[in-house]
């Protein structure tokens, strides 16, 4: 008797069943664990059941999910990729930070209700410059009262709800508040309706996820900073630590040299910018801005000026597209308005040949390290120079990776140069120059305009 096997797609067809709707939908984690609950359960209660099992795991307070980030509240309704974010991810630094913010707002409405806060900077330690208007400072008495509240509303896990409302309710809630700035920014809205988030008596607006209760912002404190206050948090770096608030006087000057400057120019956050494009002032705005600049750079032209003739050498520092060469163009102008001929050297005309570089952990060059540059010859080169020696400077050849002789210089006492680069402010560059011969500077793109009082 002949057998014959039935063909693989007969098998396969033969498998295929009608099926009832599920109802249980399943999270894969990227180490490959599934957690299934009913359809439409949130987010955060499969952590919660998660984080049962890994005490020591850091609390998950969003989610992407397959690739898109979610609130915790996002309702899972079929079969998902999930990743956890927490306060170590740059995602999840950001909904801690909006969220402790709300949490502050919240508890200033209800024992200050008289006090207007700005959210302004964020601070590099981890935290945000807060500034309190309509009513003197807080003091360090009231924002430990402000941060004990917080505590309270922390302990009792509040939820923070959220809600859509028509735009023009909206807009008469900010109205009432005295939000102008949310107002300007809301009133060319296209959509009819707005999503405010609620906790306890307080509604606002802000632009991005919240956690989903109070219960998730445990590590926080409040200090006295500046003419306000600093609301400090974790950094993603280190998750589970507020960091001690660090005094910074040069940067608090450099904001607030900001902050009057969008004072002058009647620009303090995105609503006042759209409104000066609205009435044509844009041009006007500009060169506003630029004369500005070029007032804080006559100053440091200035400065250098009096530091004469002791100053020889000029480092100007800055990350990466931060503006180097053409401030030390413009800065240039100012020291010869200043009777001063500047002299520019390049920096990466000291590398050393390109097979000597430094190479980092996966064997590239690092054309980033202090140690691309041949220090010594660097720092001879510069010693030389102001001693008043001609010396023939080197030329990097990027074709060959070689370096090569170029221009032989010498400088007079009227004279300072100009060198530009990531490294100015690293003592190692210039460690056998003598510390009055150097004037450094750093420039970055600190600042930010910022959309309203609280974001």
């Amino acid at each position: 008797m002949l057998m014959t096997k039935p063909h693989p797609t007969e098998t396969a067809v033969s498998r295929v069943r009608r099926a009832r709707p599920r109802t249980t939908a399943q999270i894969r984690l990227p180490d490959g664990r599934l957690y299934e609950a009913p359809v439409g359960t949130p987010l955060g209660t499969y952590f919660k059941a998660i984080d049962h099992t890994a005490r020591h795991a850091l609390p998950v307070i969003a989610a992407l999910v397959n690739g898109e980030l979610r609130e915790l509240t996002y309702p899972v309704e079929r079969d998902a990729d999930v990743v956890p974010i927490t306060l170590a991810d740059s995602d999840g630094q950001r909904i801690y930070a909006r969220s402790l913010t709300f949490l502050m707002i919240a508890a200033v409405e209800e024992l200050y209700p008289e006090a207007d806060i700005t959210v302004d900077y964020a601070l590099y330690s981890g935290g945000l410059y807060c500034v309190v208007n309509r009513r003197a400072p807080f003091t360090a008495t009231e924002l430990q009262r402000i941060e004990a509240r917080m505590r309270e509303m922390v302990d009792a896990d509040m939820p923070i709800g959220k809600e859509h409302v028509p735009l023009e309710e909206a807009l008469r809630h900010f109205e009432a508040k005295g939000y102008t700035d949310k107002v300007t920014l809301l009133k060319n809205r296209k959509k009819d309706y707005l999503t405010l988030y609620t906790l306890g008596k307080t509604r606002d607006y802000f632009h991005g996820y919240m956690v989903p209760s109070t219960g998730y912002l445990r590590q926080f404190a409040l200090r006295p900073y500046g003419s306000g206050f600093a609301l400090l948090y974790p950094r993603h770096e280190q998750p589970d630590v507020v960091q001690e608030l660090k005094e910074s006087p040069g940067l608090v000057a450099v904001f607030n040299e900001y902050g009057e400057w969008m004072r002058l120019m009647g620009i303090s956050n995105v609503g006042a910018l759209n409104e000066a494009q609205e009435a044509g002032r844009m041009r006007e705005i500009i060169l506003v801005s630029e004369a500005l600049h070029e007032q804080r750079i006559a100053r440091i032209a200035s400065a250098i000026a009096q530091r004469q003739p002791r100053v020889r050498v000029v480092l100007i520092a800055g990350p990466s597209s931060s503006g180097k060469t053409t401030f030390s163009k413009r800065l240039s102008i100012q020291l010869l308005a200043n009777g001063i001929r500047p002299v520019p050297i390049a920096l990466d005309d000291f590398f050393v040949n390109r097979e000597e570089s430094p190479r980092d952990e996966n064997g590239q060059y690092d054309f980033e390290s202090l140690h691309v540059l041949d220090l010594p010859l660097f720092n001879s080169t510069l010693n030389r120079l102001i001693a008043g020696q001609e010396v023939t400077l080197p030329r990097f050849n990027f074709f060959t990776g070689l370096r090569e002789e170029g221009n032989t210089i010498s400088i007079d006492e009227d004279e300072v140069i100009l060198i530009e680069g990531i490294h100015g402010l690293n003592p190692e560059l210039v460690r056998e120059i003598a510390p009055e011969c150097i004037y450094r500077i750093y420039l970055s793109a600190l600042t930010q305009l910022n959309i309203d009082r609280h974001n």
